[in-house]
């Protein structure tokens, strides 16, 4: 009955119209992989508060970028013009350094995609691939007020944001939603970008027992949709995500 309800609910909310007004729409702005990389992972850093908000600030940071963010993290070498740039917590300071982590990571590590792939690959877990990927972007110069941007899921953060990120890099189906651009992480493999909304949905549906918003929560959520789905359980985002908007 629940399985019933969530397909019903993917098949409602995974569909075109998601984009508009969610912040997947900004990196659905570009059709080369980096830049819709760099624009995904700079959205998704900052998709908390009112969705509005955010996406407003996202195409604000490409406008900056010229809509060219690959180009611009390449070849840029001072972001002090984003010294100005704030999203609720997240400040010039910290603005400035993603983009210099950004540059390090495509000058010295061949990319997100292979970031995480590398850190994917030690265990096959998603766990795995996002301890890795902050070991490297925080390996540059940067002051302690930013690492608390940059989820740490071995202190059990539930890494909501970059959980939502992989998502649409690793998940491909026929709505044109999410992107499918890395081949090398699967898509059973991802964990659910948990909320307030996905978890409050979660336990009314009875599919969380756990009362806080960590990662083993994330843990024991995706394990009862991989149950609903093997291949693709994180489809449910769209369910859980709707449903707990509209309800």
């Amino acid at each position: 009955m629940i399985k019933q309800l969530l397909d019903d609910a993917v098949a409602k909310y995974n569909h075109v119209d998601f984009i508009e007004n969610d912040p997947i729409q900004i990196p659905h702005r570009f059709s080369r992989k980096e830049d819709i990389e760099i624009a995904g992972f700079l959205s998704a850093s900052i998709a908390w508060g009112q969705r509005k908000t955010i996406i407003r600030n996202g195409w604000r940071l490409m406008e900056r970028m010229d809509f060219a963010p690959y180009d611009f993290v390449k070849e840029e070498d001072d972001f002090s013009p984003f010294s100005d740039f704030v999203h609720r917590t997240f400040n010039g300071i910290d603005c400035q350094f993603f983009l210099k982590s950004l540059k390090n990571i495509y000058e010295n590590h061949g990319g997100l995609e292979q970031v995480f792939t590398k850190g994917f690959q030690l265990d096959n877990t998603i766990f795995s691939a996002l301890k890795h990927f902050r070991e490297v972007f925080l390996e540059m110069p940067h002051e302690v007020r930013t690492r608390k941007h940059v989820p740490d899921v071995s202190a059990r953060s539930s890494a909501k944001r970059l959980n939502m990120f992989l998502r649409w890099m690793v998940r491909k189906d026929d709505t044109g939603v999410d992107f499918g651009l890395w081949k090398n992480i699967p898509p059973s493999a991802l964990m659910l970008p948990l909320d307030v909304h996905t978890g409050n949905v979660g336990r009314n549906l009875g599919l969380i027992t756990r009362k806080q918003n960590d990662w083993k929560t994330v843990e024991e959520i995706t394990e009862v949709l991989r149950t609903f789905d093997a291949d693709d359980p994180i489809k449910y985002d769209f369910a859980l995500f709707g449903l707990g908007v509209n309800s």
